[in-house]
Parts: structure tokens; sequence; C-alpha cells
């Protein structure tokens, strides 16, 4: 187990993130994976013929063998080192999403502030709906789901398999939802190429999604603006109910805890979908309850980076 690791990769990433000047010079690592990604959907998935779950089979085969060999590679060279623990949590950091997400969410609370029009242009960032068919609590509906979402995809998981397996595992976890993200749509064609890579991403991501709505239930015992109760009570109702097998326990959790109501109806370039309702609170939200939000999505990260630090302590 690599807790130690993790512990330190949580805490500098929290507080310091990926410095702009090296997005500028060298681009992030993420953005490497995305390349090879496009680059493998290119000559596997042509538009002229795509591709079939086979040749996206093999696309995410490259992938993971490509990825997962440099990160051990890595991985295997600084465990040589006195300190190499330290080196192999700086290089994991990138993989962890806690304070470029809280800045994302964060500035669509400040949009929506001042004007409906600046929230729309924020929330576009982070979400794939339309922002221009999102009212003011639309627009804070949205935030508040991709922060639930993004709490579990952007850093309960990417932690929990660093904790697992280290430099190794973080690389892979990371190439498997970019993947998703890439390829895992529902369009003609992905349909069927990124099959596998869905498939995969859906279960990588099972214990972490519940993790996460744990972390947010249990962080809102700390505040008096939330329910741990409530926040219980909406996953046991509520996850299950939500079109994929994972989003629904942290957005759950997150829309119990706050007292509000999320999910519903929403519309993706021009087509309508009705989704199931996330708790049973209030429908009409603000910038405030983004806000909230932050706040016990804060509580959730110390907590984790509690858990961490004592398993860290222990083994």
């Amino acid at each position: 187990m690599f807790f130690a690791t993790t512990a330190l990769a949580l805490l500098i990433e929290r507080f310091i993130g990926y410095p702009d000047i090296l997005v500028r010079t060298i681009g992030h690592p993420v953005q490497w994976i995305g390349a090879f990604i496009a680059w493998l959907d290119a000559r596997l998935n042509p538009e002229s013929e795509p591709g079939n779950r086979l040749a996206g089979m093999l696309a995410l085969l490259a992938l993971l063998v490509v990825t997962g060999g440099l990160a051990l590679a890595v991985a295997l060279a600084l465990r040589k080192l006195p300190y190499g623990w330290v080196a192999e949590a700086i290089i994991a950091t990138p993989f962890l999403a806690q304070k470029s997400l809280a800045g994302h969410v964060r500035a669509v609370a400040d949009g929506l502030d001042r004007s409906l029009a600046e929230g729309r242009s924020a929330v576009s960032r982070i979400v794939g709906r339309d922002p221009e068919q999102l009212d003011r609590s639309g627009v804070a509906r949205a935030a508040l789901e991709s922060l639930g979402e993004n709490a579990s995809d952007g850093i309960v998981a990417p932690a929990f398999w660093l904790a697992l397996l280290g430099l190794p595992g973080i690389a892979l976890y990371k190439a498997i939802n970019t993947a998703d993200s890439m390829i895992g749509h529902r369009s003609p064609r992905y349909l069927a190429f990124g099959w596998a890579a869905a498939r995969l991403d859906d279960l990588v991501n099972l214990p972490c999604a519940r993790l996460t709505g744990l972390l947010f239930a249990l962080a809102a015992y700390f505040s008096s603006r939330t329910s741990a109760k409530a926040a219980f009570a909406a996953m046991r109702r509520d996850a299950h109910r939500h079109v994929s097998p994972n989003a629904g326990w942290p957005e759950s959790a997150l829309a119990g805890a706050l007292g509000v109501k999320l999910g519903g109806p929403r519309a993706y370039g021009g087509r309508h979908v009705d989704l199931a309702t996330m708790g049973d609170g209030k429908s009409e939200l603000d910038a405030n309850d983004i806000r909230d939000g932050l706040s016990l999505y804060g509580d959730a990260l110390s907590l984790l980076a509690v858990i961490a630090v004592l398993l860290a302590l222990a083994f």
C-alpha cells in the first residue's frame, strides 16, 4: 500500500496545484494522455469507417500498456532512491484535481453573482449541457452536480488507486477516465469503439463513487448548515436511480447534505434528457448554494487527507 505517498500528494496538490508555468512549457500529463488517445482514435476509428468494439479494445489495451509501462518504469527507478516516495508523490499530483475543481466551481458562483450570462459562461467550462437553456437555478444545479461527480472522478478515485497501486495505479486510472471522457460516448461514432473504455471506467470507479458519497455524508457532520442524516437518506433512496452506475452516489449525498434537489431535465446539444432527481430539498438554487457545496467539498477533502495520513502512520 502507498498511503504515505497518497497523503503527501493530496496535501501538495490541494495547496499548490499544477503550476501554470508547467502547463505553458510542457503541458499537463492528462493532455499527453489525451493526445495519445486522439492518435489511436484517428487510426483505429476513422470517420470514413468507424471502428468496432474490437478496435476500441485494442486502442484501450495500447493506452494501458504504454501509460502503465511508463509509470511503472518511473516508479521502480524512484523506489531505489532514499526518498523516492516523495518524488513519486510529487509526480502523482497532476493526476489529482482538488485545487482546479474548486477554482472552476467557484468561478461559476462568482459569475452568477455578476450576471446570468457570466454564470452560464463559467458553467459551460465544466459541464456538457447547453448553457443557454439554463436559468440561474439551472446554472447552480449544474455546478453542484459537476462538483459531486468530479470529486469522485478527479480526486477520490485517483487517490484510491494511488494508495492501492502507487504511481502506476493513478496513471492507469487517469488514462481510463480520460479515454471514457473522449471516446466513451453513445454517439454513432463511439458507441462501439468507446464501449470498452466506458465499461472499464464504470468498473474502476465503482468503489470510489461510493467512498466519495460516504465522505460527503461524514463531512456533513462538521457543519450546522449541512445534514449527514439527510445525505445518507438521499444515497439510500436516490443513488441507484441515476443513469450512471456511479455518479448518483456523490451527487445524491451532496444534494441530501445541502438540502437541495439535483438532477432532473436538461439539454445536451439540443437533445432533451429527463433524468432522475437526487435529493428532495429545495429546487430554486443560487450562488450561495454553490458556495455551501464548496464548503462541504473542502471538509470532505480534509477528511480524505486525514484518513490518508492516519493510514500512513498505521501502516
